[in-house]
């Protein structure tokens, strides 16, 4: 089992975004999230931020994409870190304003706290969500 390309697939998966069920199988059952960010801070359980994300892409541009900058794994601490760029454009309905056709190329890191099992057991994501949302046009 390669626990870094079981991190490198559930970061694939959601960041493209399939939601839950395209998540699932690289997360242990209960695996905790958390971020110092709005609109996320509330969210606590990687399934949630998983539908979040899922639904953020519902409301932004299918054409939505990322970019993956680097990635890393640390075997003293079982811990996968990846720092993307996410570019997306409000065209959807839903989220906080009608669709403003406004977009942001928004960086953002996982870290990713790996369990013995080669999943996800701990998830925190570190970004300026207040950047993004006044670049969509939401602030």
């Amino acid at each position: 089992m390669n626990i870094f390309e079981n991190a490198t697939k559930f970061f694939e998966a959601c960041d493209k975004p399939e939601g839950w069920e395209g998540c699932k199988q690289y997360v242990e059952d209960g695996a905790t999230f958390n971020a110092q960010s709005e609109p996320v801070a509330d969210i606590q359980t990687v399934e949630d931020y998983c539908e979040w994300m899922f639904a953020f892409g519902t409301i932004t541009s299918p054409e939505g994409s990322y970019i993956l900058h680097t990635s890393s794994f640390d075997d003293l601490t079982n811990t996968a870190s990846f720092f993307g760029t996410y570019h997306i454009k409000h065209t959807g309905d839903g989220g906080p304003v009608p669709p403003t056709e406004k977009e942001t190329d928004t960086h953002y890191v996982y870290i990713l706290k790996m369990s013995e099992n080669g999943k996800v057991s701990e998830m925190t994501k570190i970004w300026n969500a207040p950047w993004a949302m006044k670049e969509l046009g939401w602030m």
